[in-house]
């Protein structure tokens, strides 16, 4: 025998060694990995805004990219909505409103990812560094969060948004390579096309309504289901008040 705790049951400290790591990676393996939390979303989505980039035509616009952790794009993603049909009717969202998806009060319950995201553009570290940079006043507003699943056959007519929104944000997730001209459509005050957002996974076109902030989506193939959010704060006037996702908490 060799000297005391050179051998365990046969087993040299080595040997010992290597299954300890081997154990502690295969408990590692097997934990379920951390979520990005609330916090974590405002951080990311804060750092995406001062990196953003601003364009002046034919309105006010500006297009962030990595808007969202990493994982929280994948959770999104896979929230088990199916995509509803059009049934042959396109050209305006509430022609579909019995069969679209928010980031509600009952979501919010269900999926943590729809908690975290909407806990994020509550919190006022969000709220009033979009106050300050994008100029708006979101006091009184309340957040809207749609869960937009496009498919073929899908398109837009040219629409402003003015009225009850203060805040438009339009985050592209899907991440097939073909969507990659799927962006939102940009007209000037004529309604005449001007030209498209990019379209990339965690990226997003943000304005702030006004009479002159046509956007839409020009009828084109869509392969799979082109995933989005669309994120408003809205005034008091938003007579749905299901679709918020804190109907009786405006933003301070």
């Amino acid at each position: 025998m060799g000297p005391p705790g050179r051998w365990m049951a046969g087993i040299s400290e080595r040997e010992l060694s290597g299954i300890m790591r081997e154990s502690v990676a295969v408990k590692r393996s097997t934990e379920p990995a951390r979520k990005s939390s609330a916090d974590d979303v405002v951080r990311s989505f804060v750092k995406s805004v001062d990196n953003g980039k601003r364009f002046d035509k034919p309105y006010r616009y500006w297009l962030i990219r990595d808007c969202l952790p990493s994982d929280t794009v994948d959770d999104v993603i896979t929230l088990p909505f199916e995509a509803p049909s059009l049934d042959g009717i396109s050209g305006k969202r509430e022609l579909h409103n019995h069969t679209r998806k928010y980031f509600d009060v009952d979501n919010r319950k269900q999926f943590p990812v729809c908690e975290a995201a909407a806990q994020a553009f509550q919190d006022k570290r969000v709220t009033s560094h979009i106050e300050k940079v994008f100029g708006t006043n979101l006091k009184g507003t309340y957040l809207r969060i749609e869960f937009a699943q496009d498919i073929d056959g899908f398109w837009l007519e040219p629409h402003t948004d003015l009225g009850v929104k203060a805040f438009t944000l339009l985050l592209y997730l899907s991440k097939d390579p073909s969507h990659h001209e799927l962006g939102t459509d940009i007209y000037d005050g004529d309604k005449r096309h001007f030209g498209r957002s990019p379209f990339a996974s965690n990226a997003a076109m943000i304005f702030v309504p006004s009479n002159n902030t046509y956007h839409g989506f020009e009828k084109r193939p869509i392969k799979g289901v082109r995933t989005s959010l669309i994120i408003n704060y809205v005034t008091n006037e938003w007579r749905a008040r299901e679709q918020l996702s804190f109907p009786e908490a405006p933003i301070l």
